[in-house]
């Protein structure tokens, strides 16, 4: 039973039903199913999915429909953990592509499901509304409606009055406007699980209920990594090389005797369902008032409404006899929901509360689903960690993950949810994950500006210049796990406080909010307050000198007996180059989509240091982007698995410091330092390594690994030092060039910078679902030799590609932050990927990728052709397209050429 509340809430009427949330149409549902406990158990697999939620009945739908002989284990029945009672609200837009597209497919299947199944799916398309309480979520809303219709997902701004004929209990004086979504729904997640599994079973799936799996059986390959081998349950063994995680609150669980560990939370989630309501009805719109954190499901003529409060219960493990339970309802922690709730739908108060849900959930550090391949189990597929939004992702996550597993890759950019973007250090700390999951719960209903940071698990991994670079002002950004300088303060400090809980849990509020406040002045859709501040880091690179921090940028030696095997066919550049000779270019995958960018440096075996070490034959140290190291890491790592070959991956990301000076002043500053003849471009041209000494003063020098190259367009160089001599030699360059104006700078001029050249940033304007050559990085790719992908690149420099990314500028001084829309000649054509201000042009600048509606090859006189306009707010702005960004085209001041 319940525990009642009995305290008035307000001054509002609520009354409570003494019992549970009614199990009528669950029991229903689960009798029309015929999966009886008495299934056998078959005795091999080609992939054994483990659960028996929305996830599980989604991927053996997806899988069965591709002809994969799949069998669904579920310990209890299915819908069991935390499906059986989630509100089920599916949305239509997001704040990024890839979720709306992912949306959409879970739309599409669900309007169809029952034509495939014979089954009703649940699902009812009463629309959605979008609350605004003020004027910058209402630009917020304005930019999802903008991203929206490049996906043809209708919706409009709304006035407070015309909200109010769709959705008539809503009090119009208590909201500023609104976001209609008229293709947004919800659905009935009994029903969906049964349509699923009755059109995966007449596909060949098989499910097994009352069938708990009780380990993972795993051997070795060739190489020693751990490959799944079967599954032990309590109704004998499964053979099969292929796992799918899909264990939702209990994700961890089962994995962690592999050595296996993942970012994910349990916490209880809640909403209540009122009486029945004169003035609601099945067809009013489901509502989102992000500004109170609650939303509105329909339920006949009921709301459920729910929300994320600010301190909500956290779990350390939820029971495994869990199936069908509920948790009783704090109405201490849930009366935050319920006054908003009233102040939005004053009817609502007046409502008696016919019963209360509060079940468990699971939850991310960064409130995204974890997928994809497990990096040390060969073989594991997670598909798990939902953030209470497993009806309106499940579909469309499960559809990505059943090509992950038949064909290598998902087809959509799927970074954002690949479990490879926590490093294993991240997926090992519980507290780390406990705390960012914490926050990104709080935060789940938050405004989502260009620029913002958490304040949970900071500090997390510093690099060894972090105490300067606070001394100098920075202020600091965190991605993967690394603290890194986004801006610098000229004449302030700002330090990450511990977490404080938002006050909760008896931890005290932080005092000090210096950090906090800075922060506050990025949240906006204009210019923020440091736009110059950051604009004058970056002319300062252009006209004299920097020096950047990429400490957290991923490093790796590649060495071995088949070392040069390995790196001919995991990048596409010509390697085959004399020794100190540094190459940027591309890791593909099988089909041709770009999963990294990054410098190989041919290099021979050293001195035994950390940035010049000793090996046999030939080397390559390989420098990658920071906030994607681990999965740059781990696609390197498979593709040497694969192929079997004999060959060492060794991570000094750790132990070596990155110090980048760049600038027309650079080389003259830097040549201060050492004896190595800078000028010599017969010993370190462009594109050049080499190791030299730094001197750091008469009686001490240290060695360091020197890399020309930029990321900036500039002359410049990146030092690659032992951490243990990293202050010395940050100290020794900024003495050298005080007289030049040498000062810091930090990740925001160097992102405006290396736009404003058109160098490429991996996961915005290339990424996996784009391939080097309509990403205009054919040049990355060698003529001679295979590698993988390269059929692929082969077929579109024959033939031609369907889309090209063009770079974009506009006159007028307004912000552009990236999904923006863009037309070509009056016609929606696509959206922006990235968006930047250009210092040096006084332009905004953006990439996105040039189509076709007819489908036909793009090519540079298709896009010279073209007249376009970018929407921002609402409002076409003209735009000028080019096919290389503006910015020094001839590329002189890399090589130092100066005019």
């Amino acid at each position: 039973m319940f525990r009642l509340h009995k305290r008035p809430l307000g001054n509002f009427k609520v009354k409570f039903a003494k019992s549970k949330v009614s199990l009528s149409s669950i029991s229903t549902e689960l009798s029309k199913r015929n999966f009886s406990s008495g299934t056998k158990l078959p005795e091999s697999a080609e992939v054994v999915i483990i659960g028996g939620g929305s996830a599980g009945c989604n991927t053996l739908y997806q899988l069965t429909k591709r002809g994969i002989r799949a069998v669904l284990l579920e310990k209890a029945k299915l819908t069991a953990g935390t499906t059986w009672h989630t509100s089920g609200l599916v949305w239509s837009l997001r704040p990024n592509d890839v979720e709306i597209n992912l949306l959409a497919s879970t739309r599409k299947l669900l309007m169809t499901l029952e034509e495939k199944s014979g089954h009703n799916s649940g699902w009812i398309n009463n629309g959605g509304l979008f609350i605004s309480h003020s004027e910058e979520r209402l630009q917020e809303y304005k930019r999802l409606s903008t991203i929206g219709k490049c996906f043809g997902v209708e919706s409009q701004i709304l006035t407070p009055d015309e909200a109010q004929k769709l959705f008539p209990a809503l009090d119009t004086a208590a909201f500023t406007g609104a976001l209609y979504s008229p293709a947004d729904g919800l659905v009935d997640p009994a029903m969906m699980c049964t349509a699923l599994t009755r059109a995966a079973t007449a596909n060949g799936g098989v499910i097994v209920e009352d069938c708990l799996a009780s380990k993972i059986v795993t051997g070795e390959n060739l190489l020693g990594m751990k490959d799944v081998r079967g599954v032990e349950t309590n109704k004998g063994i499964i053979r099969t090389n292929t796992i799918v995680n899909a264990t939702g609150v209990w994700g961890r669980d089962l994995i962690e005797p592999l050595g296996v560990h993942l970012p994910l939370i349990p916490m209880k989630h809640a909403y209540v369902i009122s009486e029945t309501m004169d003035n609601v009805h099945q067809m009013v719109p489901n509502i989102r008032d992000h500004d109170y954190s609650i939303y509105f499901r329909i339920q006949g003529k009921s709301i459920c409404m729910g929300g994320y409060e600010n301190n909500p219960v956290l779990l350390d493990k939820v029971p495994t006899d869990f199936h069908f339970g509920l948790y009783d309802l704090d109405f201490s922690i849930f009366d935050t929901h319920i006054q908003g709730a009233v102040k939005l739908c004053p009817d609502f108060g007046k409502t008696g509360i016919k019963s209360t849900v509060c079940g468990p959930e699971s939850f991310t550090p960064d409130h995204k689903p974890l997928m994809g391949p497990d990096p040390i189990v060969n073989g594991l597929f997670h598909n798990c960690g939902y953030n209470s939004a497993g009806m309106m992702l499940g579909a469309g996550c499960a559809e990505q993950l059943a090509q992950w597993i038949v064909h290598d890759r998902p087809e959509l950019h799927m970074f954002a949810y690949d479990v490879r973007r926590f490093s294993p250090k991240q997926r090992k700390a519980l507290n780390w994950a406990t705390e960012r999951s914490h926050e990104a719960y709080a935060k789940n209903y938050s405004i989502v500006f260009p620029h913002d940071e958490p304040l949970a698990g900071r500090n997390f991994t510093v690099d060894p210049f972090h105490k300067q670079m606070i001394q100098y002002g920075a202020v600091m950004e965190e991605r993967h796990g690394w603290e890194r300088p986004g801006y610098f303060l000229p004449e302030d400090t700002v330090v990450v406080q511990p977490y404080d809980w938002y006050g909760y849990y008896d931890y005290p509020k932080n005092t000090n909010t210096n950090y906090e406040e800075t922060l506050k002045k990025d949240y906006t859709f204009g210019f923020p307050e440091h736009h110059d501040l950051i604009g004058e880091e970056a002319l300062t690179c252009r006209n004299d000198a920097t020096l950047f921090n990429l400490s957290y940028f991923c490093k790796l030696f590649l060495t071995g007996n088949q070392a040069k095997e390995a790196a001919e066919w995991i990048f596409t550049g010509d390697l085959n180059k004399p020794v100190n000779k540094t190459i940027y270019t591309c890791a593909l995958n099988k089909h041709g989509g770009v999963e990294s960018d990054v410098t190989v440096s041919i290099i021979e075996s050293g001195q035994g240091e950390l940035h010049d070490p000793i090996f046999k034959g030939r080397g390559y140290y390989i420098v990658a982007g920071g906030a994607s190291a681990y999965h740059t890491k781990a696609h390197i790592w498979a593709a040497i698995q694969e192929k079997a070959l004999r060959a060492v991956v060794t991570d000094e990301t750790d132990e070596l410091g990155v110090l980048s000076i760049q600038g027309p002043k650079s080389r003259e500053i830097l040549q201060k330092v050492t004896d190595f003849n800078l000028s010599d471009d017969e010993r370190l041209p462009p594109n050049s390594n080499t190791v030299l000494s730094i001197k750091i003063n008469p009686f001490y020098s240290c060695s360091v690994r020197v890399l020309r190259v930029s990321f900036v367009g500039e002359l410049g160089y990146e030092l690659h030092i032992p951490a243990e001599s990293c202050n010395d030699v940050y100290n020794a360059l900024m003495k050298a060039g005080y007289k030049d104006g040498l000062r810091n700078a930090g990740y925001r001029a160097l992102y405006s910078l290396s736009s404003e050249k058109g160098y490429h940033l991996w996961g915005y304007d290339v990424r996996s679902d784009d391939t080097p050559v309509e990403a205009n990085l054919e040049f990355t790719c060698r003529k001679r030799g295979d590698y993988q992908g390269r059929v692929v690149v082969d077929r579109q420099l024959q033939n031609g590609v369907n889309k090209k990314l063009a770079f974009f500028t506009l006159n007028d001084q307004v912000p552009i932050w990236g999904l923006e829309a863009v037309y070509r000649n009056g016609e929606l054509m696509s959206h922006l990927r990235r968006g930047e201000y250009g210092y040096t042009l006084h332009k905004p600048i953006g990439q996105a990728y040039v189509t076709r509606k007819d489908g036909d090859y793009v090519t540079n006189e298709y896009i010279k052709s073209g007249r376009y306009q970018i929407e921002i707010m609402g409002k076409l702005y003209n735009a000028e397209c080019h096919l290389k960004s503006p910015f020094d085209p001839k590329g002189e001041r890399i090589l130092g050429i100066y005019k």
